[in-house]
């Protein structure tokens, strides 16, 4: 199947690592043109240079730090003053690991902020062209954990589960006007976050960080951890014309390692 998202123009939040370069990357070889979205500026013009660029795309990049959102309200207003978009990807990075019991009620605030706060006020600003349009697609990067809480997760457990409740919600409001929205549940990837996951993981039970990837990678009936690349393939695809009755879904990317229905 090809993909044509030529004349589309899409801001990708946690676009300058991870699943979310992946992401910008193959939305833009799709035809696209991506708005990337995170806080290291010189990382993020690096990217914008190695794109893939045909007639009529342009790439831009928007620093903001979502721990801020203060400041990320104030930035994200101001690019919505000038700027409309047609595909949202909800993406940031996640928050600090630990069990619920080292939790305190402002990391749970700075958790609701970051994966909650920043994306539906990205998305209510963005979704006033998508209805002008007739047209959007909208998609929120959550996890498995959703379904099968993670016991050393409890931000990110507590939190995904709220956006991809409120993601639900939404998909009813807007699919009158040919806008979708639809959740992603992420599995165990090839990335920065589940090197860093892996690292405390290890030296919390004293063995070496590649046994704690080799039972992680044992879990996974595949046998393996997933390729970005792997992701942005979906992402993409519920993002083009023909995911067009596709709303209101909470999608697996996991190798098969969710249990649950």
């Amino acid at each position: 199947m090809k993909i044509s998202l030529k004349g589309k123009k899409a801001l990708v939040g946690g676009s300058s690592k991870g699943i979310g370069l992946a992401i910008a990357q193959r939305l833009a070889k799709s035809g696209a043109s991506v708005t990337l979205m995170a806080r290291n500026k010189e990382v993020l013009e690096k990217i914008i240079l190695e794109l893939p660029t045909s007639k009529g795309q342009k790439h831009q990049a928007l620093v903001v730090d979502f721990n801020d959102y203060a400041s990320f309200q104030s930035k994200i207003d101001a690019f919505f003053q000038t700027n409309s978009i047609d595909i949202l990807i909800n993406n940031t990075q996640g928050p600090k690991a630990g069990n619920t019991l080292e939790q305190t009620i402002d990391t749970y605030q700075n958790a609701f902020d970051l994966l909650f706060k920043c994306a539906v006020y990205t998305t209510q600003l963005a979704i006033a062209h998508m209805e002008k349009q007739q047209w959007g697609r909208i998609v929120n990067i959550a996890s498995i954990s959703v379904r099968e809480p993670l016991n050393y997760l409890a931000l990110s457990n507590t939190l995904r589960a709220a956006l991809v409740t409120w993601g639900k919600s939404l998909s009813i409001d807007l699919a009158p006007h040919n806008i979708t929205v639809n959740n992603t549940l992420t599995g165990y990837f090839d990335t920065e976050r589940i090197a860093q996951l892996n690292s405390e993981k290890a030296k919390k039970m004293n063995i070496p960080q590649a046994d704690v990837r080799t039972a992680m990678e044992a879990q996974v009936p595949m046998k393996r951890i997933g390729n970005p690349n792997e992701y942005a393939n979906l992402v993409c695809f519920l993002a083009s014309e023909q995911a067009s009755y596709i709303t209101g879904t909470n999608i697996p990317i996991d190798g098969g390692l969710l249990k649950s229905f």
